[in-house]
């Protein structure tokens, strides 16, 4: 465990007796450490400590938290204690009120399989239905909401505010909204990119993440009319749970966890992204099953899919490719295969990637 996750525990439950802490499970973001804790009364919560020390991460998840529990219905976890300006930024959650996507599906049949996945699918649509005047990256609390939204900043939590139990300590009349750097879609997907390198752990294909940024500023005219809607950035199993109907919510809803990429902006980079993480192989997709029940849940939810999606989809699978190349050194053991035999793969993915963009687009 880093020094920097011992400090947090001690700051963010300072009249808690800590009885336990393990690891919440793999993490591909070297920037951070999660981990379990169990006090003396039996509760537990999760901690996330930024090792690195860069808290904008943990001030934009902590933002959209509070966001969402004020002005949506999707089931997400409740802050228990915040800290991001300090040398060991931190935030502590209570435990999701439900059971992890990922758990249920390894277990599961193919028809449950299909059924959950069209669930994530309708809960991504359900974050995207309402629109926001601007697309922008999420610097923290502030003033803007999505249309027919409201703010009403009253909090009891913020900045170093540390957790005296496992219950919520949000406000339950406050209504923040979001502080938005706002700039044009195709800035604000560049900076995903950057943020991206930034929590990579190997710069060996670099190189990728140069002809991602090329591909995006070759075509921003095809990306500046996209529209604007808030995005969870990393819809994967492992950070989706189906609510267990003891919450609020009705059992077999979808919330989500882990909102430290969240941004405003295309409704389709969003989905492109979840039907990737939630279906495919490190260069394969796949089964089609899977890949149609995400599809066909956002369109049962939705409507259609989002405005723009066949011209732009070919792009957002470019930057896809940026899962497997900032974090080569992660594949190594769960595939089983060399470095240089994936650097070989995916070079040839993101080649194949780019033709692809190349045919759909420059017309």
């Amino acid at each position: 465990m880093h020094q920097s996750v011992e400090t947090a525990l001690d700051a963010a439950f300072p009249d808690r007796t800590v009885v336990g802490v393990e690891s919440a499970g793999p993490s591909w973001n070297g920037g951070n450490e999660t981990v379990s804790v169990v006090f003396a009364d039996g509760r537990h919560a999760y901690l996330k400590t930024a090792v690195d020390g860069a808290g904008h991460r943990l001030d934009r998840e902590a933002a959209t938290l509070a966001y969402l529990r004020a002005h949506r219905s999707l089931p997400v976890p409740a802050t228990l204690a915040v800290e991001t300006s300090g040398p060991v930024p931190y935030l502590a959650t209570a435990p999701a009120p439900g059971q992890s996507v990922d758990e249920r599906f390894e277990t599961a049949g193919p028809d449950t399989q299909e059924w959950l996945l069209r669930q994530v699918g309708r809960a991504v649509a359900a974050l995207h239905a309402v629109r926001f005047d601007d697309h922008g990256t999420i610097r923290g609390r502030g003033e803007t909401v999505g249309r027919g939204e409201t703010v009403d900043r009253r909090e009891t939590v913020g900045r170093g505010t540390p957790a005296e139990s496992n219950d919520a300590v949000e406000s339950p009349s406050a209504r923040p909204g979001l502080e938005l750097s706002i700039a044009p879609w195709p800035d604000v997907l560049l900076e995903t990119v950057e943020q991206t390198r930034e929590i990579a752990t190997t710069d060996r294909l670099d190189r990728h993440f140069d002809a991602v940024v090329d591909c995006i500023e070759r075509r921003r005219l095809l990306l500046e009319d996209a529209p604007a809607a808030l995005l969870h950035g990393d819809v994967t199993k492992p950070n989706a749970f189906a609510v267990d109907g003891q919450s609020g919510a009705s059992a077999g809803d979808i919330g989500l966890l882990d909102w430290e990429l969240a941004h405003v902006g295309d409704p389709s980079r969003d989905l492109v992204r979840a039907r990737d993480q939630l279906c495919n192989g490190f260069d394969s997709e796949g089964p089609d099953r899977l890949t149609d029940a995400v599809i066909d849940g956002y369109r049962d939810r939705a409507g259609g899919l989002p405005a723009g999606f066949e011209v732009r989809e070919s792009i957002y699978r470019v930057v896809r490719v940026l899962g497997r190349s900032g974090f080569l050194d992660q594949w190594v053991p769960y595939l089983g295969e060399p470095m240089a035999a994936l650097v070989d793969r995916i070079d040839a993915e993101l080649d194949s990637r780019l033709a692809a963009v190349r045919r759909a687009t420059d017309k």
